[in-house]
């Protein structure tokens, strides 16, 4: 019987090669989040499931302390934001290349917050954050993010 050349396709979680019995995995790294000093992002998630993050105005209100908190600790300057039911949207400055420590803590302290409040578990927000870089010498994408965010 002829041996299998096949090599595992990108995407693939587990090939197996049952000529040689040999077992192959592939795993698929997430993209790494870049982080520049300096830098600006429009960063958004969305409740689980697309249920609300927010249940009442309190919500939005441990939603706006916890994210001041988040600045205060990580330097970030906020140029704008919107809170929807089930999503949000941001656009902060990062002085540091600390995106990704600041959102770890904040999501993270937030969603506790949350389900102490209410008496729940489990997960608030549906998967990771999307993070958008805005070019800020150029005026379309600021205009792009300015009216997602209106």
């Amino acid at each position: 019987m002829p041996r299998s050349n096949t090599t595992p396709r990108k995407g693939s979680v587990l090939c197996i090669d049952i000529f040689d019995c040999r077992l192959q995995v592939e795993f698929m790294a997430r993209k790494l989040r870049l982080e520049y000093e300096g830098a600006i992002y429009h960063l958004m998630n969305r409740g689980d499931r697309r249920k609300p993050i927010f249940r009442d105005d309190s919500d939005r209100l441990l939603f706006l302390d916890t994210f001041g908190q988040a600045c205060a600790k990580s330097d970030w300057q906020v140029h704008a934001y919107c809170l929807m039911s089930n999503h949000f949207h941001l656009v902060v400055e990062t002085p540091k290349a600390n995106l990704v420590a600041g959102m770890k803590w904040f999501l993270g302290t937030y969603t506790n917050r949350f389900n102490r409040k209410h008496k729940l578990f489990g997960h608030l927000f549906s998967g990771r954050y999307k993070s958008l870089f805005v070019d800020g010498s150029g005026t379309e994408r600021w205009r792009r993010s300015a009216k997602v965010i209106r």
